[in-house]
């Protein structure tokens, strides 16, 4: 393990007067080291980019840089696709201080967890759908292209997400609130807004690591993993599967080091697919 160097609350941009600030964990004296952009869950009305706390240290140990980030939430109403140019930026910044950071640029990846998972796929596969918001950007000319997904409990199907609110979600549903419409006034947004929309051959160079719990008590992998997976082997992707035994949804917060930990679990899987994809 090598030691590592944190640099919390990097601006990464500044859209629409938000300034979008990252948590940036590397590799101590890095050189050309392969770095991931990580994508906090929290439902796309919260979250913060401390949830990954615990996987910077971790992987910058050994090796990989981690740059944490926030994005723009849906508390107070639409916020796609801004959530998802958000995160773009993140890649492009990333990409763009490269050098800087001592980060390879051919060798980055993007990580989320839940609505973070759905962000991050989405942002890996959709090619240029979403560029352009903001070309203000100090880099916005810079590829998002990705190597690497990794998918933790990840939403690949909003208008599957949809439903499963309209049960569980009280008086409240997240996704509509997010898309600031139902499916039955605009379905075209639940497709053009769902990951698997985007499992086609364009952008099939992409590993990806797809990881659920047994035991999800909110994003069913049936509905989400499972065809999400399917359609990104028909289209021609390596996919790789991690099933965590007795997981329920929300756990990639937790230390790694507990005892038992679901987080203790991945790990070393996480870390053998990111030498062979990353």
């Amino acid at each position: 393990m090598t030691e590592t160097g944190s640099h919390l609350g990097v601006a990464y941009a500044n859209h629409d007067g938000v300034e979008l600030l990252g948590d940036l964990y590397l590799p101590k004296g890095a050189k050309a080291a392969p770095a991931l952009v990580a994508v906090h869950g929290g439902g796309w009305v919260q979250g913060a980019r401390t949830a990954f706390q615990h996987w910077g240290p971790y992987l910058a140990a050994r090796g990989y840089g981690v740059f944490s980030i926030g994005y723009r939430v849906a508390a107070k109403g639409k916020m796609f696709p801004q959530a998802v140019q958000d995160v773009l930026a993140g890649v492009q910044f990333v990409r763009g201080k490269a050098g800087e950071f001592g980060i390879d640029p051919q060798r980055i990846g993007i990580m989320g967890a839940s609505a973070g998972g759905h962000l991050a796929s989405l942002a890996a596969l959709s090619g240029k759908k979403f560029h352009g918001g903001y070309p203000q950007d100090p880099f916005a000319a810079v590829s998002t292209e990705v190597k690497a997904l990794i998918g933790v409990y990840g939403v690949y199907d909003l208008l599957a997400m949809w439903l499963a609110y309209q049960v569980q979600g009280g008086a409240e549903n997240n996704i509509q609130k997010f898309l600031g419409a139902s499916p039955m006034e605009n379905r075209q947004l639940y497709f053009d807004a769902s990951s698997i929309s985007y499992a086609t051959y364009a952008s099939n160079k992409v590993g990806v690591l797809l990881v659920t719990g047994t035991n999800d008590d909110l994003v069913d992998p049936k509905e989400h993993t499972a065809p999400f997976s399917l359609a990104l082997k028909q289209a021609g992707y390596f996919v790789r599967p991690c099933v965590v035994h007795g997981a329920p949804h929300y756990w990639m917060n937790d230390p790694i080091e507990e005892p038992t930990s679901y987080s203790g679990f991945l790990a070393p899987r996480l870390l053998r697919f990111l030498a062979e994809k990353l």
